[in-house]
C-alpha cells in the first residue's frame, strides 16, 4: 500500500524574486499550484517539513494532498528547484490532480532477482540504464512503482522498455512515441591495463622509445 503524503501549505501575495527571497528568509519555500479548472495560485510551504518528506522515494510519484486552511486538493510534484550548493529548497510546481483527466509524472523502477540473473552468475556485471521512466494514465491507476525482472537476462543482454510491465491503463510515453530505449545491460567487467613497473625489462622485439629533448641533452652530454 503505497504512502500518503500532506503538505500543509499558506498563500502566498507577493510576488517576484525579491518577495521570494523574503520568504526563503522565514524558512518557506515558493510554490504555485496550477492545472485543473481553477486559476493558478502562489503558495508557500514550511522548508524542512517539505524536505523531510522529499526523502522518501514515494513523494515523487504519488498523489498528494495539499492542504490550506480548511480546503484541500490533490495534486503531483511537476518540478523543484534546489540549490545548487546548499541543501535548500527554493522552488516547487505542483500540479492539480482531477480523477477523469490523465497526469504524466515519473515513477521509480524496482529491479528484481538481480543476483539470479545468468548473466550475473556468469560473471557480468549490471549496468542500470534508466532507474525511472515517464508514463501517463489517470490518477486512479498510477503505480507507485514499476517492477523490472532481471532474473533471465544473460550476459551481454538486455532490458528494454518495452520488456517492463505495466498495470493496465498505463502508457510509457516514450513507447508511444516508438523510443524503445534500454533500460538495463548484463556485461564483462573491463578489464584493466596492466602499466609496466619501473625499470622492467622490455620484451625482446620491442623498442623502447626515446622522449626528444632526453635524447638532446644525452648528445649534448656526450659532446
Amino acid at each position: 500500500m503505497s504512502k500518503s503524503f500532506e503538505l500543509v501549505a499558506e498563500i502566498r501575495e507577493d510576488k517576484g524574486k525579491g518577495a521570494s527571497r523574503r520568504l526563503r528568509r522565514t524558512n518557506r519555500v515558493p510554490a504555485i499550484l496550477y492545472g485543473g479548472r481553477d486559476e493558478p495560485r502562489s503558495l508557500s510551504i514550511d522548508h524542512d517539513a517539505f524536505a523531510h518528506n522529499l526523502e522518501n522515494e514515494s513523494f515523487y510519484s504519488t498523489i498528494l494532498t495539499i492542504r490550506v486552511g480548511d480546503i484541500e486538493q490533490q495534486a503531483i510534484l511537476k518540478d523543484l528547484q534546489r540549490h545548487p550548493a546548499r541543501r535548500r529548497l527554493l522552488h516547487a510546481d505542483f500540479q492539480r490532480v482531477l480523477a477523469d483527466e490523465e497526469i504524466t509524472l515519473s515513477v521509480p523502477l524496482h529491479f528484481l532477482n538481480e543476483e539470479d540473473a545468468p548473466g550475473v552468475k556468469a560473471g557480468g556485471i549490471i549496468s542500470k540504464v534508466q532507474t525511472e521512466v515517464e508514463i501517463s494514465c489517470l490518477p486512479g491507476d498510477l503505480p507507485e512503482y514499476l517492477e523490472v525482472d532481471v532474473s533471465e537476462v544473460e550476459l551481454d543482454g538486455m532490458l528494454s522498455l518495452s520488456d517492463v510491465k505495466v498495470p493496465d491503463g498505463v502508457t510509457v510515453t516514450d513507447l508511444a512515441h516508438d523510443r524503445d530505449n534500454p533500460v538495463l545491460s548484463i556485461h564483462r567487467p573491463m578489464k584493466e591495463e596492466e602499466e609496466p613497473v619501473e625499470g622492467e625489462e622490455v620484451p625482446e622485439g620491442e623498442v623502447p622509445t626515446v622522449d626528444d629533448g632526453a635524447k638532446k641533452d644525452e648528445d649534448q652530454e656526450e659532446d
